[in-house]
């Protein structure tokens, strides 16, 4: 068979291709050095864009790194982060946008949490032997760099496990403000809802205050309920495990719950919650938020993108997998679940209401 001959032209445009995912690890430090910097921050706090010379007085940056610093923003814009705007004068002025938003510390949607936890060595490390993995007979790539497995490892390290849930919450808070916002309606008319693997209870409390006439109950290990401080009065907490029994309830929530297991182990799951609901003409369902890949309003190449890198994340560290909606419907007809509504609306996730 001959071998195929590609153009020097073709070939220099792959060359430019592996290169930019080589450098591609620095999109993560600037995001990381932009939150350190408290970039958002100054600009929040401003109001209106700045000029380089207002920012880098507002983060205390020093006159010799101001070329440096110039260019790390011309990165940032570029990558979408913030944006340049043009004064009367014609100055260059940096602002934020939608992405930088999500980055202002102690706000409601803050995502830096999120950020800190995926960004740490215990989540990024393990990725170096993905593909000796590959031939390894370990579980995870995470197991063949520490030794152990992810929820162990967390279990013995108290702070990463506290760094584990902050990130974990701050994504519960976004995703409940722009569910609540937008897409209510799955909730009305609801007699009772139990929020499976629901941590603090982040969404539980969302649709107790948005709708007070629906008991909430937020259900996960005993250890994880025991631990809690802040609970809120009218939401009960239940300590169990979802793989034996899951509290009766009108629906059940899981939200980011399936891509942390195999087929075999979802279909337990949601064969427990199938006995917890009635059925669908007396208003049961389930109520799944989690990725459905290649399926969003945003068909941009970037949102699949992300769900597939998802998916490698998932695989690196818990044996765990992103779906795409075949996926999904066979592991629902295996549960014994034949009817179900997708709503694409929540950017690389989607609301899945599933029926008896």
């Amino acid at each position: 068979m001959a071998e195929i001959e590609f153009t020097t032209t073709e070939l220099m445009e792959a060359q430019g291709q592996v290169w930019n995912l080589l450098f591609s690890y620095l999109k993560s430090m600037c995001l990381k050095s932009s939150v350190e910097l408290g970039i958002a921050d100054a600009l929040k706090k401003q109001g209106k864009p700045m000029k380089l010379s207002e920012l880098t007085s507002a983060l205390s940056i020093p006159p010799s790194k101001f070329e440096p610093f110039s260019r790390f923003m011309t990165t940032l814009v570029h990558l979408e982060l913030f944006a340049e705007k043009l004064d009367d004068s014609g100055a260059t002025m940096y602002a934020l946008t939608p992405a930088s938003r999500l980055l202002v510390k102690d706000e409601a949607m803050s995502i830096i949490p999120f950020l800190t936890l995926h960004l740490d060595p215990m989540i990024c490390d393990s990725s170096h032997v993905l593909g000796p993995w590959f031939k390894s007979p370990t579980e995870t790539p995470f197991e063949l760099y520490f030794g152990k497995g992810f929820w162990d490892v967390a279990r013995e390290k108290p702070e990463f496990s506290k760094m584990f849930n902050e990130g974990m919450t701050s994504d519960s808070r976004l995703v409940s403000d722009v569910v609540m916002m937008t897409c209510r309606d799955v909730f009305k008319g609801l007699k009772s809802v139990v929020d499976v693997g629901g941590g603090n209870g982040t969404m539980a409390r969302s649709i107790a205050h948005v709708f007070p006439e629906i008991n909430c109950t937020v259900f996960d290990l005993p250890h994880v309920i025991d631990a809690l401080e802040d609970r809120q009065p009218g939401v009960e907490y239940v300590g169990g495990d979802m793989f034996v029994s899951v509290p009766h309830a009108n629906a059940i929530l899981l939200k980011s719950i399936f891509h942390d297991w195999n087929d075999e182990e979802c279909v337990k799951i949601l064969q427990r919650c199938k006995e917890a609901i009635p059925s669908k003409v007396e208003g049961g369902k389930l109520i799944i938020i989690d990725a459905v890949v290649g399926a969003a309003t945003n068909k941009h190449a970037r949102t699949i993108e992300t769900q597939l890198l998802l998916d490698l994340l998932m695989m690196n560290l818990i044996s765990g997998r992103e779906r795409n909606e075949c996926e999904w419907q066979n592991i629902f007809l295996s549960a014994g679940f034949k009817d179900y509504k997708i709503t694409h609306f929540l950017g690389l996730r989607s609301i899945i209401e599933l029926y008896p």
